[in-house]
């Protein structure tokens, strides 16, 4: 798994609005935590997670379907154990997300 760490001072709706959207094939990987100054996005085509948190931005890329289904379940596991919720995966009723989240095997985390 590859990480580039930036910092840009904004909030979450640049990402949701601009940088993640899901006609560039993000959904978002919703827990408790979200709020305008956090949130995390996963894209299954190019099999990436950006975070970003207070302006700094966290930028992973997979290697393999994988790489990134266990980078995604990390996410889930993390937050149950630091009682945050991990709420799902908001493929935002996009069919072709929806049918990308199944096809790499994490179908069961959609919500």
């Amino acid at each position: 798994m590859r990480t580039e760490r930036s910092f840009r001072p904004a909030d979450r709706y640049l990402f949701d609005y601009q940088l993640c959207k899901p006609s560039d094939g993000w959904a978002q990987v919703d827990t408790s935590q979200d709020a305008s100054y956090h949130g995390t996005w996963a894209n299954p085509f190019t099999l990436k997670v950006t975070t970003y948190l207070e302006g700094d931005i966290i930028r992973k890329s997979a290697d393999s379907v994988e790489e990134f289904v266990s980078e995604i379940r990390s996410i889930k596991k993390w937050n149950e154990e630091n009682g945050l919720r991990f709420m799902g995966i908001d493929a935002l009723c996009k069919n072709n997300l929806i049918e990308k989240f199944k096809e790499v095997g994490l179908g069961d985390l959609l919500h």
